[in-house]
């Protein structure tokens, strides 16, 4: 059984807890089996990546490291950080703020 996240790619979220609170960005993946996502610009680590071929440089480069689903909140347009909630309208089950019930 695959595990049902209310945030997808594409999403703006907000980091909530850890060393980026308060950093917003678009979610560019999310990792299922380990329930992690990956936040563009958001909790950036320097990695060694070694040289590919003659064009790719080698060296330091920071790239985005995994966060917690638990430590990001989708942003809503009108009122910002909040949580999910879900409507039915008519066979489409839309993702709804909890805060106004504007549809995400």
């Amino acid at each position: 059984m695959e595990k049902k996240f209310k945030i997808r790619k594409d999403d703006t979220v907000q980091v909530i807890a850890g060393k980026d609170k308060g950093k917003r960005g678009t979610v560019v993946r999310v990792i299922r089996d380990k329930d992690r996502v990956i936040v563009a610009g958001v909790n950036l680590v320097k990695k060694a990546m070694k040289k590919r071929n003659q064009q790719d440089r080698g060296g330091i480069a920071e790239v985005e490291a995994p966060l917690h689903i638990s430590n990001v909140a989708i942003v809503c347009k009108k009122c910002g950080p909040t949580r999910i909630g879900y409507k039915l309208d008519g066979d489409k089950k839309l993702r709804v703020c909890r805060k106004c019930g504007d549809t995400l």
